[in-house]
C-alpha cells in the first residue's frame, strides 16, 4: 500500500468499548503525551509517565503498530536467550491510556518510544483521536540536559499557545531552530487545529542525563499540575529523588574533583538566578563552566559501580 494513502486508523487498535473520558461537567479530557527519545534526560519523561499509570486508576484506549513506526534496525528490541534459545523479545510499545487523578477526573495520557517515522499520519491519527474523545488541553513532556548542579531543585521550561496555562512559569524567551521531533510536531499540529497546547521541558543536570534522574520526574508532574489542574500524585517520585540525590551527594563528598565541577555549576546557577532576567540562558551562558565530557568522566566509573542502586529504566519504574 502506498504509504500516502494509509488511513491514520490503520496506525493504531482501539479499544472496544472505549472507556469513558468525559469529566463530571461533560467536560472533554487533557491529553498528555509523554514521548522516549528524543527528549528523554534522565529518563525523566519515561518515570513520570510509568508513575502516572501505575499509580492511577488506568485503561487502555488505543494500542499504536509499531511496525508501522518504529526502525527496528536504529532502535533494536532486544531479545533474551537462554543458551541454547531464544525465548522472549521486548517489542516497543506505543499506546495511549484514560486514567483518572485522585479526584477522579480522567485525562488521555500517550506513553512509548518516539515514531521514527509516518511523524504526519501519526499526527493525524492522534488529532482524530483527540476529536473522538474531545480533548479540551494538550500537554507535552521533554526533558533535556542543561547546565544545573542536582544540588537545587529541578525546574521545568514551559512553551505552547495556552498562555493563560503557561502564565506565571519560566519560558525560553528567544527565538531559535532546533532538531524536530514527534512530541513538537504534535503540538505544532494540535495547536493548529485549534487545541489549547502547552510543553513542559524539566532540566537534568547534564552529567546524569544517561541514568534515572526522578527529580526531574517529579518537576514534570508539578508542572502538569500547575498547567492543568489536574490532582496527581508526586510523593514516591519525590521519594525516589530523595535516594538519588544521597547516592549522588556520596560520591561527591569522597571525590574531590567532582565536588569541583559541581561547586562551580552551583555556583555559576546561583548567579544566573540572582540575575536571570539579564542573561539569557542556562543553555548556553558567557561565562566559562566545565563541561559534559569532564562531569562525565568523573561520573562515569560512580555510574557503572552503582549500576544496580540507580537501576535502568524499568527498574527506576518500579522505584517510582
Amino acid at each position: 500500500m502506498d504509504e500516502s494513502s494509509m488511513e491514520p486508523s490503520s496506525l493504531y487498535d482501539l479499544e472496544f468499548p472505549a472507556p469513558a473520558v468525559a469529566g463530571a461537567e461533560g467536560d472533554g479530557p487533557v491529553l498528555i503525551h509523554a514521548l522516549e527519545g528524543y527528549a528523554d534526560a534522565g529518563h525523566a519523561v519515561t518515570l513520570a509517565a510509568a508513575h502516572l499509570r501505575d499509580a492511577l486508576d488506568t485503561e487502555l484506549v488505543a494500542t499504536f503498530n509499531t511496525d508501522e513506526l518504529i526502525d527496528y534496525r536504529s532502535r533494536r528490541p532486544m531479545m533474551s536467550f537462554t543458551g541454547t534459545e531464544f525465548d522472549g523479545i521486548d517489542m516497543p510499545k506505543l499506546t495511549m491510556h484514560a486514567v483518572r487523578d485522585n479526584s477522579g477526573a480522567p485525562f488521555l495520557l500517550l506513553e512509548g518510544l518516539e515514531p521514527d517515522m509516518r511523524w504526519e499520519q501519526f499526527v493525524t491519527a492522534m488529532t482524530a483521536l483527540a476529536q473522538r474523545f474531545g480533548v479540551s488541553q494538550v500537554v507535552g513532556l521533554n526533558s533535556i540536559p542543561m547546565a544545573v548542579p542536582h544540588t537545587r531543585p529541578a525546574s521545568v521550561t514551559a512553551h505552547g499557545n495556552d498562555e493563560d496555562a503557561i502564565a506565571g512559569m519560566h519560558t525560553w524567551g528567544n527565538a531559535l531552530k532546533l532538531p524536530a521531533s514527534a512530541s513538537m510536531l504534535l503540538e505544532l499540529r494540535l495547536g493548529q487545529a485549534g487545541y489549547r497546547t502547552a510543553g513542559l521541558s524539566a532540566h537534568v543536570p547534564h552529567y546524569l542525563s544517561q541514568t534515572n534522574y526522578p527529580a526531574a520526574a517529579a518537576a514534570l508532574v508539578e508542572g502538569v499540575v500547575a498547567v492543568t489542574g489536574l490532582e496527581l500524585p508526586v510523593a514516591a517520585l519525590e521519594n525516589a529523588a530523595s535516594e538519588v540525590r544521597k547516592q549522588i551527594d556520596g560520591e561527591v563528598e569522597s571525590n574531590a574533583e567532582v565536588a569541583a565541577v559541581v561547586t562551580a555549576l552551583e555556583n555559576q546557577y546561583d548567579a544566573y538566578m540572582r540575575s536571570k532576567d539579564e542573561q539569557k540562558s542556562l543553555l548556553a551562558p558567557d561565562e566559562s563552566m566545565p563541561t559534559g565530557d569532564e562531569i562525565g568522566a568523573e561520573f562515569e566509573k560512580f555510574l557503572a559501580e552503582h549500576a544496580g542502586e540507580f537501576g535502568d529504566t524499568d527498574e527506576g519504574r518500579d522505584q517510582a
